[in-house]
C-alpha cells in the first residue's frame, strides 16, 4: 500500500493538540473536582426508583438506588454527568463506598424495603468498600437479603473470573446480584453460565418503542430467553409508555422500571431525611 508523503507531520483532527481535544479535557477536569468536593463535603444523596411487579404493577418488586451529587448552588447532578469520567479513578471506588453506606442506612431505616445499588467490577478488592458492607450487615442481619448488588455488563465482563468468584462469596451471604445495561455491551456469551446473577436487567435502548419497532420486539424476546434460560429474573429498563408496559407484560419479563412508573426521587414517602449525606 503507498504512503502518503509530507513534510508537515499529519494530525488526527481530534487529537491530544486539538481545540476539541482541549475543550474535553477541561470538561473532565471540571468534572474531577466537582466529585471530589462533593466527596470531602459528602454532599451526595440516593434517588429511589421502583422496580415494579409486571404481574402487579401496583406493587414494587425493589427499588434502585441512584447515586446523585450536589454542587455548591446545591443543584442535582445525575451520575450519568460524571459516572464515565470516575470511573477508572479512585475517586470512582469512593463513589461506590458512598452510595453503598446510604444504601445501607435506607436498608436499616426501612425493614420491608430491597434495594439495588449499582457497583462497579474495579470496587471488587477495595477495602474500604468491603469494610462499608461488613459494617453495615452487621448493624443488621436482615440486610443481605434485601440487597441487591447492580453491575453492568460492561463492567462485569473485563474481569469475568474476579466477578464470578466476588458473586459466589457474597451469595452465599444472602446478597443477590443484577447484571445491568444487558445488551449494550459485548458480553461473552460463555460468562453466563459462570456468573450465576439473580436478575437480568434489559437495556432501555431495546424497550424504548418496542410496540412500533420489530427489530427491538425480536431483541428483547432474544434477551428474555436468555433470562429464562439461566433462571434470572428479568427487568425491562426505561419504560415510559402506558403500551409499552402491557406489550411487555405479555410477552413474559418479569419487572418494568421507567418513567411510567415513577422518576428517581430524592425522598420517598418511606425514607427519612437523613438519606441525604452532608458534612
Amino acid at each position: 500500500m503507498s504512503q502518503v508523503k509530507t513534510d508537515t507531520p499529519i494530525r488526527p483532527v481530534d487529537g491530544p493538540d486539538t481545540p476539541l481535544a482541549a475543550a474535553i479535557s477541561e470538561q473532565d477536569r471540571d468534572t474531577l473536582r466537582l466529585v471530589r468536593r462533593a466527596l470531602e463535603t459528602r454532599n451526595a444523596a440516593l434517588a429511589f426508583q421502583p422496580v415494579m411487579q409486571s404481574a402487579r404493577p401496583d406493587c414494587a418488586a425493589f427499588h434502585e438506588g441512584l447515586i446523585r451529587i450536589f454542587d455548591e448552588t446545591g443543584r442535582v447532578i445525575p451520575a450519568r454527568d460524571f459516572i464515565a469520567t470516575v470511573e477508572t479513578h479512585e475517586m470512582g471506588r469512593m463513589l461506590d463506598c458512598l452510595a453503598l453506606e446510604m444504601g445501607l442506612r435506607a436498608l436499616g431505616q426501612e425493614p420491608a424495603l430491597r434495594l439495588s445499588i449499582n457497583m462497579s467490577a474495579r470496587s471488587i478488592g477495595y477495602p474500604s468498600w468491603m469494610d462499608t458492607l461488613r459494617r453495615g450487615l452487621r448493624a443488621d442481619d436482615t440486610i443481605a437479603e434485601r440487597l441487591i448488588l447492580e453491575i453492568t455488563e460492561s463492567s462485569a465482563i473485563q474481569m469475568p473470573e474476579i466477578v464470578t468468584g466476588f458473586m459466589r462469596d457474597l451469595q452465599r451471604w444472602g446478597i443477590a446480584f443484577a447484571l445491568d445495561d444487558f445488551g449494550a455491551g459485548y458480553t461473552a456469551f460463555r460468562y453466563l453460565r459462570e456468573f450465576h446473577f439473580d436478575i437480568l436487567k434489559i437495556d432501555g435502548q431495546f424497550v424504548r418503542g418496542i410496540v412500533e419497532d420489530p427489530d427491538n420486539q425480536v431483541l428483547v424476546e432474544a434477551l428474555l430467553s436468555i433470562a429464562r434460560h439461566f433462571d434470572m429474573l428479568s427487568v425491562a429498563e426505561s419504560v415510559e409508555t402506558a403500551a409499552e408496559a402491557d406489550y411487555l407484560t405479555r410477552i413474559g419479563v418479569d419487572c418494568l422500571q421507567g418513567y411510567y412508573f415513577g422518576a428517581p426521587m430524592l425522598r420517598p414517602g418511606w425514607i427519612q431525611p437523613a438519606t441525604r449525606v452532608s458534612a
